[in-house]
């Protein structure tokens, strides 16, 4: 099969490298500097990185499968490029993208379908900001969202009055985000356990995938600022049946059914990232694709055909496939640069990864890396290396992975030292 693989992180590394594992033969493309990545594909250089020009080189290779791992070409409308070229999509069209492209149109979504969420209030400008704030409708700590895409760090949770007119500045005057500041949702703070609940949905159809539970804090014991994702782990127990089947019915099933009562039947992953509050579970936010890490965890749960699943998505027929899923545990550490999710350096030399993949189950996946000319592997992100590891429990899987991170180094590397703990 000719798959094309778009995105440059760990998660396209963890998904190229599962689609490599189960055939060695199989033609994947990738346009990306990331040395993971690009030693487990054909890289290609395209002179633009536009929709159309992904497209055009697609259909011109005969690729039968492309799969689409962040949100920002998804939401710019590759899928539907690559649809009208005949090419099966992993990944949903701009219009379901729009879940995760705009928070405001998401809470209007789940405000349409009765999704239990957070209560929230949409502003345009500082003024309305600072004007809701003062209001006293919101307690602290409250939450403010930018309404854009903005790689895990449009999310400021505000301790008070102070905190919440810096995340404003930052979010609307200074626009640290860009556009994606222009509009901000402003919400309750809520308590409870956070979790990952994704999903495979072929439009009408879907299947779960075992739960992640993904760790956002910069620091040890959830403290300092969010980030993309500082780690995650899987194993069986997170969810309890009985809450596993509300969250099915109060959530996924609402919002699928929803997408295709408003015309844009959902393709591709859901991912449902929640709040276990003691009212019940609640939608903090979509997104309509893998989370990062928790693709890193997930993917090495499981024990069958990646690219079968994924080709049953983009076709709309799930029912045709049965994916296998293990009963061990897995678990992703990242390993990111000094600084991040602040300003970081690059350009430091890497070392130890093949020592650390020497560690029984353990996979290294590059997030931010590049090849140096004379070889060698330098940081090239603000999260480096999301290191693995799967066992037949969870406190094995931990310990295996620890140990492989001590067998990397690189200048400023830090990481949290709790996750899975």
């Amino acid at each position: 099969m000719r798959i094309l693989i778009i995105g440059s992180g760990g998660r396209e590394h963890a998904l190229a490298w599962v689609l490599r594992q189960e055939s060695e033969a199989a033609e994947i493309y990738s346009l990306t500097s990331n040395a993971g990545i690009r030693s487990l594909t054909h890289p290609v250089s395209l002179p633009d990185e536009r929709p159309e020009t992904i497209a055009a080189f697609a259909a011109e290779k005969g690729i039968e499968l492309a799969v689409i791992g962040p949100e920002q070409p998804l939401v710019a409308g590759l899928g539907d490029r690559l649809i009208e070229r005949g090419i099966p999509v992993f990944g949903p069209s701009a219009a379901a993208a729009r879940l995760e492209g705009s928070k405001v149109f998401a809470k209007d979504f789940m405000a349409r379908h009765s999704i239990p969420t957070a209560a929230s209030s949409t502003v345009a400008t500082a003024a309305a900001a600072r004007e809701v704030i003062a209001s006293g409708h919101f307690s602290y700590p409250v939450v403010i969202k930018a309404e854009g895409l903005a790689a895990g760090k449009g999310v400021i949770i505000a301790a008070n009055r102070a905190e919440a007119d810096i995340a404003i500045d930052d979010l609307m005057v200074t626009r640290r985000l860009g556009d994606a500041g222009q509009r901000l949702v402003i919400e309750e703070f809520l308590e409870g356990r956070e979790l990952s609940y994704l999903v495979f949905s072929d439009g009408e159809r879907y299947l779960p995938m075992p739960v992640a539970q993904d760790h956002k804090r910069a620091y040890d014991g959830d403290e300092g600022p969010n980030t993309g994702g500082m780690g995650a782990y899987s194993t069986d127990g997170l969810l309890e049946p009985v809450l596993e089947r509300e969250i099915a019915s109060r959530i996924v099933e609402p919002t699928l059914a929803g997408a295709r009562a408003e015309g844009f039947p959902f393709r591709g992953v859901l991912y449902c990232g929640l709040m276990l509050t003691p009212a019940g579970p609640k939608l903090l936010e979509y997104n309509v694709r893998f989370g990062d890490p928790e693709t890193q965890a997930i993917l090495r749960r499981l024990d069958s055909s990646f690219s079968q699943l994924a080709l049953a998505v983009a076709t709309g027929d799930l029912s045709s496939v049965s994916p296998r899923w293990s009963t061990d545990a897995s678990i992703c550490i990242v390993l990111a640069s000094g600084g991040y999710p602040g300003d970081y350096q690059t350009g430091k030399k890497i070392s130890g990864i093949e020592d650390a993949e020497s560690i029984p189950g353990s996979v290294v996946f590059h997030a931010g890396t590049k090849q140096a000319p004379d070889g060698s592997i330098v940081t090239a992100g603000g999260r480096v290396l999301g290191v693995t590891a799967r066992a037949a429990s969870l406190a094995t899987a931990v310990d295996h992975a620890y140990e492989a991170v001590e067998r990397i180094s690189f200048e400023g590397m830090r990481y949290r030292r709790d996750i899975g703990r």
